[in-house]
């Protein structure tokens, strides 16, 4: 199954793309309760990121960076799970930073993912969904608020 959302962003491409970094990540993780960042490489390929979730049960999500590729007005790199929790089987995180003008710039996070049966991966997606919807706002918070 397939996420997609998008976040324009009221600052410039450069400035967007080069805060795309470790702090931003920490920013978008959930409170401290839930999870917690175990490794951040970075985001270029080889990269690992790993995060320990508490709640609701303990679980590592691990994730290796895949590809990066970069020019004048466009940024994006890939992630795949390679340690999952319980439920997933499958994840793919296409992360796409895109200048729209001048002064804005949008952010997409493109996530596909899979289960062990297609009854799961219904029931999982409402629950992806919401866990990572609220980057829409975090986003905004975090680049027009510097």
């Amino acid at each position: 199954m397939k996420i997609h959302l998008e976040t324009i962003i009221n600052r410039p491409f450069q400035q967007v793309a080069t805060d795309f970094d470790r702090q931003l990540f920490e920013f978008l993780l959930p409170p401290k309760a839930v999870a917690k960042l175990v490794r951040y490489d970075g985001s270029n390929p080889g990269d690992i990121v790993h995060i320990r979730f508490r709640l609701p049960y303990g679980a590592d999500w691990i994730s290796e960076i895949i590809s990066r590729s970069e020019d004048h007005t466009k940024m994006e790199f890939v992630d795949i799970g390679t340690k999952l929790p319980l439920m997933l089987t499958k994840w793919h995180h296409r992360h796409m930073v895109d200048k729209v003008d001048d002064s804005n710039t949008r952010i997409t996070d493109e996530m596909i993912f899979s289960t062990c049966c297609k009854l799961l991966d219904y029931l999982a997606y409402p629950v992806l969904f919401l866990a990572f919807y609220p980057r829409k706002k975090k986003y905004k918070l975090y680049f027009e608020g510097k």
